[in-house]
């Protein structure tokens, strides 16, 4: 068989009769639905969704980001005339980042991941199923759904995995913003459940639906949604998954499903959302905080002190792989009577003045701005390029975060983040010419200067009370 990772255009003779009809200009002056039809998984196929080799995957969740901020605005209006809780900026802006985060580590990572899928399927696949066929990229929407199943189930009853997946439940809120809060780690914690897949299903009909698979998702972060009726049987909906993300004891450990909830209904894992109950939202134990990279590590540190209480190897090693609530003597998951049923607690917010929170959203549409620049270019740019890249929007979110949490060092941390882009830009260049770059230059030393003024205390942020 030949090797996966060295797949190249001519091993397959040529592509152009066969390539996707996304790559084809459009001739209609009517927009094209298929942004909004990827959420939905209503593709035509195969033209639409069906690739031959990996890296003719387009990157289709990062595509999506300009329709997943339009779908925010909108359902921020709905929930207004709906009466409903509506979006808080430092909330979003947080879940936003989380995002960022997940997508700034895939450059980084550059499909490592799913390396060993390629691997296993290059070596010992049983099968050859033709990459343009419709059968083929069912079965492989099965499989991943299936897979992915285990995988989210795993992520809630496996504690050191719990760790990472806790990022996506760490909103107090529930809304279409928590659909992009992952953890960096993300796709390395499920990877190897998907590994069976790799006998039979080729890797870029797999990397096209876990694109897919997260697309679907996103849409289910809603309270806009009631019920879709008798679709709820088969398909997981916003109705399901607000009870996913509830932290109210029936809530527990409940509708791990991706695209389909069958899953669920056939292992015993569903729950319907109970009418006149509210459904609190966040983690059970909760530790609120809108910095970005506190909410990626801090879990951590839960499994650390539990895994040094237990007494005997036995249970420490329990600690890590049994369930977030075990204990001693008690089953895998834990007993219902030790877990906290969640009632009622009022949201963690700041209220920052409105200057402030125009300053944190001027800097956060920058740094997507110089997310978007790294995205085209982090293929010509040197790793070590790349990976300084990265960490400037890791700490320019993680800045933004503190000032939201109102952080008594963050005046300082965001003057030494400014004076950093000011001096690199001064040394170094930008890729980013003209106006635009001299505009930045002349915010970010105003900016530095401010803050300077802030952390020695001349000048001081006040906070609104109710």
């Amino acid at each position: 068989m030949e090797d996966v990772a060295n797949y190249s255009v001519e091993s397959f003779g040529s592509l152009e009769p066969e390539t996707p009809m996304e790559y084809l200009p459009s001739t209609s002056w009517w927009p094209s639905t298929k942004p909004i039809r990827r959420l939905l998984y209503a593709l035509t196929l195969p033209s639409e969704a069906s690739y031959q080799l990996p890296e003719q995957v387009p990157e289709i969740f990062r595509e999506s980001w300009p329709y997943f901020v339009t779908l925010i605005i909108l359902e921020h209006i709905v929930l207004r005339l709906q009466g409903k809780p509506r979006h808080r900026l430092n909330d979003t802006i947080t879940s936003l980042s989380h995002g960022l985060i997940l997508e700034t580590g895939r450059l980084l990572f550059r499909g490592a991941e799913s390396s060993i899928y390629m691997l296993v399927y290059d070596r010992w696949r049983v099968v050859d199923l033709p990459w343009d066929s419709p059968w083929t990229w069912y079965i492989a929407l099965l499989a991943v759904d299936f897979c992915y199943y285990w995988v989210h189930r795993a992520n809630h009853e496996v504690h050191f995995l719990w760790a990472q997946h806790q990022v996506h439940h760490s909103s107090e809120e529930y809304n279409l913003a928590v659909g992009l809060r992952q953890s960096i780690l993300h796709g390395w914690c499920g990877s190897l459940f998907y590994l069976p897949m790799a006998l039979f299903v080729p890797p870029a009909h797999y990397l096209t639906h876990l694109h897919f698979s997260l697309l679907y998702q996103f849409w289910m972060h809603t309270r806009a949604i009631n019920t879709l009726g008798p679709l709820e049987w088969v398909f997981n909906t916003p109705r399901h998954h607000r009870v996913h993300h509830g932290c109210n004891l029936y809530c527990l450990d409940k509708n791990y499903g991706g695209f389909l909830i069958i899953w669920d209904r056939i292992f015993g894992t569903f729950a319907s959302e109970k009418e006149g109950e509210q459904i609190i939202y966040g983690l059970v134990l909760n530790n609120p905080s809108f910095n970005p990279l506190w909410l990626q590590v801090f879990y951590n540190q839960h499994v650390i002190e539990k895994w040094r209480s237990m007494q005997g190897w036995q249970n420490k090693l329990a600690a890590i792989w049994k369930g977030p609530s075990w204990l001693p003597g008690k089953p895998r998951l834990g007993a219902d009577e030790d877990k906290i049923d969640v009632k009622e607690r009022e949201k963690y917010d700041v209220k920052l003045p409105t200057w402030c929170n125009l300053y944190l959203m001027l800097h956060f549409c920058i740094v997507i701005i110089g997310f978007q620049e790294l995205a085209v270019r982090h293929m010509s740019m040197s790793p070590l390029a790349v990976i300084w890249f990265s960490a400037y929007i890791l700490i320019s979110l993680t800045s933004i975060g503190m000032l939201f949490d109102n952080r008594p060092n963050a005046c300082a941390f965001e003057f030494l983040r400014c004076l950093l882009f000011v001096s690199y830009v001064q040394h170094y260049g930008s890729p980013v010419v003209g106006n635009f770059m001299a505009f930045l230059q002349v915010l970010f030393a105003l900016s530095g200067t401010f803050w300077a003024l802030q952390s020695l205390k001349i000048l001081q942020i006040k906070v609104k009370t109710d």
